[in-house]
């Protein structure tokens, strides 16, 4: 460290503080946001880190010193934990007599308020959705827009709450749907669903799931006019009620007998809390059949995973795409599956 000229010094002080955050941001998703909100917040920058660490690492490389050490452990200790945060392999598809294509999506209320300039968002949205040709779509954010005409699908069960706006979560399927419910979180629009589909000889349980927003706007202006000490507050509340909401969900699943396939926007990242506990021993559609980061929200300087399809392990995953199509702050996603 002593032949360090002052400005390596400088930059190795950085390294150290990026480094550590990393490290310990591997740690958050095993500590409750109850007890631990304030660094949870962490989840949210994992990506951005593990990119900043491979700047320092390769910084260290150009200049041959032995300082690359650092980052260069804490980025094998993340990967042996959670792999790669980018997929080097292509996106698989196998084809199978059984397959089924499952679409999770949150349309933002397809684009009522205009936050995006460009017209007829809401029936690009569909044309979208048609195009892709899912057998069960989830959706997040809904709202039943007269131009929006999803009657394609035979079966849909639809959650909304609001007085002038009605807006929530709805699952649509080409399966019929024997039963279907709401799991309510207390003092918020978000909250779960489900439906039990009859594919062949399989019963299915689809859960639809949107769990507390951060309400935090991704355009960097935005973000700069936020006052720090009070968005760190809003987040590390948000995260607790995250927690809150993801403990009822596990209560409704728990009791649940059917092969499970669950779909959500859990505003919140693979690397947090609520992503490890929701789940469990299911299979993350992207992991197994993915490629790329990932990325389904939309945010301009690094990739943000928060959306996701979970299938139990008595399905195959036979396929994963995400869309690129801005009609949305969110990314559609589809995976095939298949019964094993």
């Amino acid at each position: 460290m002593s032949k360090l000229s002052f400005i390596n010094k400088v930059v190795y002080f950085f390294n150290g503080v990026f480094a550590l955050l990393l490290l310990l941001s591997y740690v958050l998703p095993f500590l409750p946001p109850k007890t631990f909100g304030i660094l949870a917040v962490l989840n949210l920058g994992v990506s951005f880190l593990i990119l900043m660490n491979l700047l320092f690492l390769l910084y260290w490389l150009i200049k041959l010193k032995k300082q690359l050490i650092l980052s260069l452990v804490v980025l094998v200790i993340g990967y042996f934990t959670y792999g790669s945060l980018y997929k080097f392999s292509s996106s698989k598809h196998i084809e199978n007599s059984g397959n089924f294509k499952v679409m999770n999506y949150n349309v933002r209320l397809f684009n009522l308020y205009d936050w995006l300039p460009e017209e007829n968002v809401e029936t690009k949205i569909v044309d979208l959705i048609k195009d892709a040709s899912p057998d069960i779509l989830s959706i997040q954010e809904y709202h039943p827009h007269k131009n929006v005409d999803l009657s394609f699908f035979k079966y849909k069960y639809e959650k909304l709450s609001g007085k002038k706006t009605k807006s929530g979560q709805a699952i649509f399927s080409n399966f019929p749907i024997i039963n279907s419910g709401s799991i309510e979180f207390p003092n918020t629009a978000n909250n779960a669903i489900f439906a039990d589909v009859v594919n062949g000889k399989d019963t299915i349980r689809v859960y639809n799931i949107h769990l507390e927003s951060l309400k935090i706007n991704p355009e960097v202006e935005s973000l700069k006019n936020e006052d720090s000490e009070r968005l760190f507050q809003r987040v590390n509340s948000t995260f607790k009620e995250q927690e809150f909401q993801t403990e009822l969900f596990l209560e409704h699943r728990n009791k649940c007998h059917y092969k499970m396939i669950i779909c959500g926007d859990f505003n919140n990242t693979d690397f947090s809390y609520v992503y490890r506990k929701i789940k469990g021993d299911l299979n993350d559609a992207f992991i197994e059949a993915g490629s790329g980061f990932g990325k389904t929200y939309h945010f301009k300087f690094f990739p943000i995973r928060i959306d996701f399809i979970f299938a139990d392990d008595a399905f195959s995953v036979n396929g994963f795409n995400t869309f690129k199509g801005h009609y949305s702050d969110h990314y559609p996603i589809t995976t095939t599956l298949s019964s094993k």
